[in-house]
């Protein structure tokens, strides 16, 4: 009989969680092994496959299936989710709700940087949320202003953003995104009264966000059609086309946004030359200069922004962040520098929940410990144990995989098919991968991810590689 969640099976789960001395022995809903209920129907091939798999998919009358059914209904159905119900994670590993384990190399797509519940983050909460939550923007508190003070500190030591003199601190990517596009519009009509200098420049298989201003900046149809017409006033260039600059960045461009590397593009890494170039083509012009470095920042590349390394001309006037600021703790950032600070005033923007105490907080832990050096430099390794092994994979399976592209602990593999079937083949061998672009698998794990912890993931790949090509699947 299939399985019915209920508010006191939760419960269950949430007490077994806390109770368990190890994560490995801790059993959720069901004392199910690996293998699901199947019923009747099931065709013997389909038991044979999935008994010979670690982590087959749940079945439809799995105590996953059961709490999924349940819900379904009172979701806006945004997203297409595999089988699988995530309750519990720990590092790099994540395990559902059967109690399966999976290894992480999607960090909650580049968000969990210190891997899954990092013990200092959740003695933090705890500690935060006995003594102050949420007061408002309508009165100090310590720690908006200490995250603030950390992030300028941080990005000016760390050779990035070399001008950088403030803060704007948020609930999210899209957010600080959309105070970067607010202000450089702002910044525009001063420089121009007569509103002509109001043009944000964004470029192809960029994405920013999927609020309306951030949703503008993102020229995608399958994001924007839905929900045209898109705000007004935004222009599309071609990434590293530096041929191409001048005629797209003019005198009516207020800013352009860019992200130094285009993660959900298919991780395409933006050339030094395409990047000074376009800097100078703004200081031409007056145009600001923005970098979203919401997934490719905080240390993933190796580097604390993934700019720092590029000479001072090329810095930009706002850097956005997000994502691995909060390690899962809703939180992003619009750092600015003198030009555009001071032409924001008392009333410009605001938020009702951004720069709270508990997620800014954490956010000052969570920027102290990526921006350690060591940490930067375990990164720049770590990528290059997983390059050296997708370099592997191509050797032996060149007709699948034509490029390899990215830094640090982002990085690209491009296929020549759809990755579906291998994303479903590494998911029931016990490893999460995620897509991006066109036919690009895409690795963001965890920073603090352990080199044998790479090497298992890429075996798990070549396993699920030789699987779908050998027609297993």
């Amino acid at each position: 009989m299939a399985f019915r969640a209920s508010t006191r099976g939760l419960a269950a789960v949430a007490r077994a969680s806390r109770s368990s001395p190890a994560v490995g022995r801790t059993r959720f809903f069901s004392q199910a092994t690996a293998v699901p209920t199947t019923g009747e129907s099931t065709s013997a091939s389909q038991i044979k496959r999935d008994a010979a798999l670690p982590n087959p998919d749940p079945a439809e009358d799995s105590a996953s299936a059961a709490l999924v059914h349940e819900h379904a209904p009172y979701m806006v159905a945004t997203y297409s989710r595999p089988p699988p119900v995530f309750v519990k994670g720990e590092g790099s590993y994540i395990w559902d709700i059967e109690n399966r384990k999976y290894l992480d190399f999607t960090a909650g797509i580049a968000v969990n940087s210190l891997g899954h519940c990092d013990p200092e983050m959740a003695k933090l909460i705890a500690q935060q949320s006995k003594t102050l939550i949420h007061a408002s923007n309508l009165y100090y508190n310590p720690w908006t202003g200490a995250l603030s003070k950390l992030l300028i500190e941080k990005t000016l030591a760390s050779g990035g953003m070399h001008d950088a003199s403030s803060v704007f601190i948020c609930n999210s990517g899209s957010e600080a995104n959309e105070a970067g596009i607010k202000f450089a519009r702002k910044v525009g009509k001063i420089l121009d009264p007569s509103g002509a200098k109001h043009e944000i420049v964004s470029f192809k298989n960029a994405f920013h966000g999927r609020t309306m201003g951030s949703l503008s900046a993102t020229p995608n149809p399958k994001y924007q059609a839905p929900f045209a017409p898109m705000v007004p006033g935004f222009k599309v260039g071609t990434y590293n086309d530096i041929a191409g600059i001048n005629d797209l960045v003019t005198e009516k461009t207020c800013s352009v946004i860019v992200e130094p590397i285009q993660g959900e593009g298919g991780v395409q890494v933006g050339t030094e030359e395409f990047l000074v170039a376009l800097a100078k083509r703004c200081r031409e012009v007056g145009a600001l200069l923005h970098y979203d470095e919401i997934q490719c920042g905080l240390s993933r590349t190796g580097t604390f922004w993934a700019h720092g390394k590029l000479p001072k001309e090329a810095h930009p006037d706002i850097l956005t962040t997000a994502k691995a600021l909060g390690n899962g703790f809703p939180i992003g950032a619009t750092i600015v520098n003198q030009h555009v600070a001071e032409k924001i005033k008392v009333g410009d923007h605001g938020t009702t929940f951004g720069g709270n105490p508990l997620a800014c907080r954490l956010g000052h832990y969570i920027v102290n410990r990526l921006a350690d050096e060591k940490l930067q430099e375990e990164v720049v390794a770590k990528g290059a144990v997983m390059v050296r092994g997708f370099g592997q994979l191509r050797a032996k399976y060149p007709e699948l995989i034509s490029e390899i592209r990215g830094r640090g602990l982002i990085l690209g593999v491009q296929l020549d098919r759809d990755p579906g079937e291998i994303v479903k083949a590494c998911r029931e061998r016990g490893l999460l991968v995620i897509t991006a672009g066109t036919n690009t698998l895409r690795f963001v794990p965890s920073l603090t991810i352990a080199e044998g912890e790479i090497m298992e993931g890429l075996g798990i790949l070549d396993r699920a590689i030789e699987a779908v090509l050998g027609g297993e699947k």
